[in-house]
Parts: structure tokens; sequence; C-alpha cells
């Protein structure tokens, strides 16, 4: 599900609960003045997710009646053809992506159908299907009246777009911002609904505020412009409101802080999952082969876009596993040093000065960092960063997409002609909404993860060292006297159990090794070779398409 204030829809109603509920209302509406507001969202759920927008393959039909589906090019797909344009927005690349996917999988789904049925009932089941995967459920605007401290009114746009509702709740984003539109908003609830389907958490949708939050329907969490403020702005406000009686009311949001019942973990998640997502790829002595690099971190380069959370994150990691980072980019402005550059002393540095601008340690770079040598190309900002004008000029062998769209169809297919590996954003970037998956199940569960376990694993633990010690003394009989056991760092570090933060760290890279291993072999079983994003959207639209053959999809 994908939100936006500039993306999700508020009834009258709520705005009014917003101004007499005072404080986290007020305050949210005060704050959603200032800027467009964009919230996307997913629902929640165990299984698969299912995907949403239109899908619209750039090879034209699959034929007509036949066994291939005649996919629907969608009207921004379309015109952007018919203007020689590269995806004008990221409507149209999902749909072209999502269509591709569709394209591949639409026989194999037909013979999979357990159905005595004719074959002609078979097809047009699975293109019902999948037709109402690739469509948006629920798009709702709305406009707020705000009063500015100067007196002057303005009016904000919002939208709220719930991709699917296969599985509830729905999972998204809350997005501030001034360039958001109506179509970004309903690709984003898309993109969330095809990354939860991949990793398993959630579902998908979208949201806005309080008026349309609750742990069973919409579950909101931070994107651009928000973070743990807006969340606990938003669960306060729900739990004091529409949810005073609801136990679970805090379950409403997730990337609250801690004392609002945050999990140890969320933050840097989506960093740590990119961490782990390259690692499963850079690791693979196969798909290194491929693009000729050597296996492991060490010695590898790597250029950032964007210092944000995610960006951040994401340098720290991959610099403690060896990687150097030579080049990072923002905004207003880059920096270089080939010698790299440490992710501490440029964290400080910005945290001082507002901006990387000026770090000490390295030079300004002029160019597009986008374009820097290097062996992994992180782009962390926005989306459709990386077109078919830039694409021939990319000097890296890896691109791991920390933002959601940042490769338009036309450079995705030059990536592939030039045999560099782009590991797309519906898999590498999903451990924020994976974390927020462990964060809403602790909310429900009204207990933090290892809480009643701990003490009984340290003394287990304790038990299981003397069990040895008293065996080996039986063993080597009483002459030889009392045999210490002296247990090795890493289990004195582990004698009292998981924390909270073990146990998110475990779950987060279990996530991503999972569903490391079924992109694989979706890849290897389509013959796919380096083309991961479709073997990604084809896990994504297989997931969904089994929920809705088992459960039924027509009203």
């Amino acid at each position: 599900m994908q939100r936006v204030l500039g993306a999700g829809p508020l009834h009258w109603g709520a705005v009014t609960t917003a101004r007499r509920s005072g404080r986290a209302g007020l305050r949210l509406l005060a704050e959603a003045g200032r800027r467009k507001v964009a919230l996307l969202w997913q629902p929640v759920s165990g299984g698969a997710a299912p995907p949403t927008g239109n899908d619209a393959p750039e090879g034209g039909s699959g034929g007509k009646g036949g066994c291939a589906l005649d996919w629907r090019r969608g009207k921004h797909v379309a015109a952007a053809a018919q203007a020689g344009l590269d995806a004008p927005g990221l409507l149209p690349m999902v749909e072209t992506f999502c269509g591709r996917a569709m394209h591949v999988a639409e026989a194999d789904l037909v013979q999979q159908l357990r159905s005595s049925r004719p074959e002609k009932e078979k097809r047009q089941w699975v293109h019902g299907i999948l037709e109402t995967i690739q469509r948006c459920s629920h798009v709702l605007e709305v406009s707020i009246p705000v009063k500015r401290d100067s007196g002057h009114w303005e009016v904000i746009e919002g939208w709220r777009a719930q991709h699917s509702q296969h599985l509830l709740p729905c999972k998204g984003g809350v997005r501030f911002c001034e360039s958001i539109n109506i179509d970004d908003v309903k690709a984003l609830a898309a993109l969330m609904t095809y990354k939860c389907a991949v990793v398993g958490p959630f579902g998908s949708a979208g949201a806005v505020m309080f008026s349309l939050a609750g742990p069973g329907t919409d579950v909101a969490a931070p994107d651009i412009n928000t973070g743990e403020r807006e969340m606990s702005w938003i669960a306060d406000t729900y739990s004091r409101t529409l949810g005073f009686k609801d136990i679970n009311a805090h379950a409403c949001v997730t990337g609250k802080p801690i004392s609002q019942g945050g999990i140890h973990g969320r933050v840097p998640a989506t960093g740590r999952g990119l961490l782990r997502g390259v690692e499963n790829y850079i690791n693979n002595t196969l798909y290194m082969n491929l693009i000729g690099l050597s296996p492991g971190f060490p010695g590898k380069t790597f250029v950032l876009q964007g210092f944000g959370n995610t960006g951040l994150h994401t340098m720290r990691y991959l610099h403690r596993h060896g990687a150097c980072c030579v080049c990072v980019g923002e905004v207003d402005g880059a920096i270089y040093n080939s010698s790299g550059i440490h992710p501490k002393e440029l964290e400080d540095y910005k945290k001082e000065h507002g901006t990387i601008v000026g770090f000490p340690k390295a030079e300004p770079y002029e160019g597009s960092v986008l374009e820097v040598p290097c062996d992994i190309l992180i782009p962390a900002a926005v989306e459709k960063q990386l077109t078919k004008e830039n694409a021939p000029r990319v000097q890296a062998k890896i691109i791991a997409e920390a933002a959601n769209g940042p490769t338009t169809p036309a450079a995705h297919e030059i990536f592939l002609q030039r045999n560099i590996l782009v590991i797309p954003d519906l898999y590498v970037n999903a451990g924020g909404v994976t974390v927020s998956f462990f964060e809403w199940l602790k909310n429900l569960n009204h207990v933090s993860y290892g809480r009643l376990t701990f003490k009984y694993d340290r003394d287990s633990n304790y038990h299981l060292l003397l069990s040895v010690q008293q065996s080996l003394e039986r063993t080597l009989g009483k002459g030889s006297g009392e045999i210490p056991i002296v247990p090795s760092p890493e289990f004195q570090a582990r004698v009292a159990g998981a924390s909270e933060k073990d146990i998110v760290h475990s779950g987060l890279a279990y996530t991503m090794d999972r569903s490391a291993q079924q992109i694989m072999s979706m890849a290897t079983r389509y013959n796919l070779g380096l083309d991961q994003r479709t073997a990604a959207y084809l896990c994504a639209i297989e997931k969904v398409f089994r929920v809705y053959n088992e459960a039924g999809f027509a009203y």
C-alpha cells in the first residue's frame, strides 16, 4: 500500500478528529502543511503479497486468445513509446517490469493449474487473476486546508493507494514530498506488493494518517521525509482517538521509537538488508564468474548515491566487511577519495555541517557519481536515476538498488547487454519492511523478543558447560583432578541467550538468504541469466497468484 499526503486520502471526519484531538493530530497536520505528503502501503500477512499496477510489456502483446495473454499496454507506457521517451514516470516502469514477468509466467501458470476444466477456461482463469494482480485496488484523494502561521491558508493534496488487499493488513510508507503525484503513489504501492511477496511478511496497500490506520487494516512506516517522530505522532493519535479501545493500537505503524513500541535494529534495517542481499550474490561463484569479478567483499570498491539513513548504514556495513567507498554523492554535491572514505568520519562531518560538501578527507567531485569506476554502485536516492542516456557510461560490475525504482526499463536492457549484475530493488532494499514485520508482531505479542527466555537460556548454557566438565572428569578419572571448561568469547557473549537485536538480525539474515535462493532458482528455471529483476517479479507473481487461485478472487 502506498501513502502520500500528496499520498493518502483523508476524510473530513478524520481531519476534524485530528483538530479536536490536538497533540499528535495537530502536529501531523501542521507538518503536512509544509509539504505534500506521500504514503506508501502493503498488506501484512505471513504469505505472499499480491502485486498491482498495470503491467505493460515493451515488446507488444503476448498473443490473442492463445496461451500467452494479450497484455494491455498501460496508457503511460503507450504514450511514452509514441513519444520515444524512456519511461517518463515510476508507474510505467513498474508496469513494464511486471508485464514482462507475467508474459514469462503465464504459460506455466496455466499448466500448473490442478483442474479438469477445459484449456480455454484455464487460460481465462489465469488471465483474470493476473489482471487482478496488476491493477491497483483502491486509490483515494483528499485535499486538506492548512492555516500557516502567517494566516495564509494552503490546501495540501494527499493520496492513498491500496494496491492489493489479498492479504491484510496493508503495509506501506508515509512520504512527505513536493514532487509526488498519484501515479507515483500507485507505483510505490505496487512495488510494496511485489517486495512483500518476495520476502514474505506483508501484503500491499496504502493509507493516510490515523483515519485509515489500524493494526489489522493499514500499517504505516517511514519513507521520504518521515521517521520515528512522525510514526510516534500517528501511533499516539490513533491510540487516543479511533483506537482508544484497541489494545493493539500501537501496531498501527512501524518504525516507532523504542519507547513507543519500536524494535531494536529497525533504523539500520534497510542498510543491513542490502548488505546481506549483496553478500548472497558477491559470494556466489557462479554469478561472479558471469560478470568477471572475484567473490567476496575485501578489496572491492563501491560508490554511494545518497547519504541518508539507508546510504549511511549501507556504507557502514560494507566498510566493516572489507569494501572501500571511493565516492559519495548528495543532492548538493559529491566527494571522492580513491583511498577510501570512512563512514564514521563522514557521518560526524555531516552531523556538524549539515552536508558532505567540504569533507576534508576527500576531494570535490564534479561529474556524475553514477559513472565513477567501481565494483559496486549503490543508488540510494530516488527513482529513475539510471536511464538509457547514462547507462552506457556506468562503470560498475554490480548495481544494488537501495532506492525504489532507480533503473528505467531501457537502462535495465543496457545493463543486461553489458553483463552488469543488477540486484533489484524489490529484493535488496526489503530489509526495512522485513524488520517492520518483526516490530508489528512484537506489538501484537506485547512483549520484547527474548525477554521471557533470557534467564532460562543462561541457566541452560551453564548447565551444559557443567555437564561437559563432569563427563570429561568421569572419563579421564579422578586422578586428573578438576578439568575447568572455559567458554570461548563467542559462546560467552551468547550465554544469556539472544537479545531483541540478535533475533532481529538473525531473522533478517534468514529472510534475505532464503529470498535470494528463491530468486536465483527462478532465474535458473526460466534461463534468465543475469536478469534477476524478472526473476524477482516472477517469485512475487507466483506467490500472489497462488493466494488468489486457492482463495478465489471473484466478487
